[in-house]
């Protein structure tokens, strides 16, 4: 007898897990997440929203009395950041960053795309006197999910050597991204509770190497968070900071590394609860006439929107194009500047970071607040139909190109025939291509 609503069996929950795990899972669960808060915060229970979002939770004698939206923020959101803190600790031991003649393209890339959006919105503020210059760094970062999935649905005939740029780009985004979090945003240090998170983290880095079980583990870990709450330096750092002591690479008898079997365990957690709980609670803007207009006069918004929209692309486009044309470093072979530009565009969809930095740039009370989130959702939504339409259009040319030389549609970027070619300079010198 079939039950309705019946407890997945174990190969369910595995195939479940498994496209919880995939870039296209976790993008379309973030934008459900943000569908449902826009409509609860335009819909005539509006203020149930705004209720729920503002309902304390937790105990005040622990200083952990926080509203339900800033447990989604500090709380939940701190799994993103500790699977990004063993994203970034596996490509700096074993990825694409372990090789500094390998990784400086993407590098170079990506601040690149962090100076030139922060450079637009100071540019735009300051035509209007700089009145919200404190959000300068919200349009820097990249939306790994969200571009990864634009990517894959839109590119798929373009050479694999750009999913390989856009990954180590939106890597070393988010690394940058968390440098600005963490010393930006850190109020009202408390060098006693910091010090205690560091001493816990390094614990956690001690047992991780004797491969305590994860019941320990667990609890340390949110010991450690608790203490860089109370330190004043945002909670999600103690999420980064604890993925980077796990091993990442695998001792002897085992086939993976303790970094990547928990980034497999934890990743569908992120992708499936904390980043669309996170976007549940963190993107209900009003979206009636009178709000789109303040957007679009509100210099932070326009700052964010141009910064996304323009000063991304055009920052990595320069960086990479000066990193090509004053070094030995080369385009990868199979690579054309338009399949980059592209991809540069996509860049711009900036959406989980850049909310958590409007959130701490601007309090919920102020007035740039929800034009700002506006902003971050026009920008990267604009950002996304651009660089889509970009990228069909270039995988169309590939997919003739490979009707052309007979069959694969790949075929064509495979050989080197390319419609749109790079530069004739094409030395792969210390294996900084791109």
């Amino acid at each position: 007898m079939i039950t309705a609503f019946s407890s997945l069996s174990p190969g369910g929950r595995r195939n479940f897990t498994d496209t919880l795990r995939a870039e296209n899972a976790g993008a379309v669960l973030l934008a459900i997440g943000t569908v449902m808060a826009l409509i609860w915060a335009n819909s005539p229970w509006r203020d149930s929203y705004t209720d729920l979002s503002g309902t304390v939770v937790g105990p005040a004698s622990l200083h952990l009395n926080l509203s339900v939206a800033e447990w989604a923020t500090d709380g939940l959101l701190t799994i993103f950041f500790f699977v990004v803190g063993l994203e970034l600790k596996r490509e700096f031991v074993t990825g694409q960053l372990r090789n500094p003649a390998t990784a400086a393209v993407p590098i170079i890339a990506a601040v690149g795309g962090m100076i030139t959006p922060a450079a637009v919105y100071a540019l735009v503020n300051m035509t209007h006197g700089g009145p919200s210059m404190g959000g300068w760094a919200i349009p820097v970062a990249t939306d790994i999910a969200f571009a990864v999935a634009v990517l894959t649905l839109f590119g798929r005939r373009l050479p694999i050597a750009l999913r390989a740029f856009l990954l180590t780009l939106a890597v070393v985004d988010d690394l940058l991204g968390i440098v600005v979090i963490a010393v930006l945003y850190a109020e009202g240090l408390a060098f006693g509770w910091l010090g205690a998170a560091v001493l816990t983290i390094g614990l956690l880095t001690v047992l991780t190497r004797r491969n305590v079980t994860a019941w320990i583990l667990v609890p340390l870990a949110v010991l450690a968070w608790a203490c860089m709450h109370r330190s004043g330096v945002h909670a999600t750092i103690a999420g980064v900071l604890t993925g980077f002591t796990v091993p990442a690479l695998a001792a002897d008898g085992q086939g993976r590394s303790m970094a990547e079997r928990w980034e497999h365990r934890w990743r569908p957690v992120s992708a499936g609860l904390a980043v669309p709980v996170f976007a549940l609670f963190a993107a209900g803007v009003s979206l009636s006439p009178d709000a789109l207009a303040t957007t679009l006069t509100e210099p932070a918004a326009q700052g964010v929107i141009l910064g996304l929209v323009i000063g991304k692309p055009l920052g990595i486009m320069l960086a990479t194009f000066c990193l090509v044309t004053l070094t030995r470093a080369a385009l990868d072979r199979t690579v054309a500047w338009l399949d980059l530009f592209a991809v540069t565009v996509v860049s711009g969809i900036g959406f989980t970071v850049a909310l958590l930095i409007g959130e701490l740039s601007f309090a919920p009370g102020a007035p740039q607040s929800g034009p700002v989130k506006a902003g971050i959702l026009i920008g990267s939504l604009t950002s996304a139909v651009i660089g889509g339409l970009l990228l069909t259009w270039r995988s169309r040319a590939y997919r003739d190109q490979g009707d052309a030389v007979g069959g694969d549609p790949a075929l064509g970027a495979a050989e080197g025939h390319q419609v749109e070619g790079p530069p004739e300079r094409r030395e792969d010198i210390g294996g900084a291509t791109l």
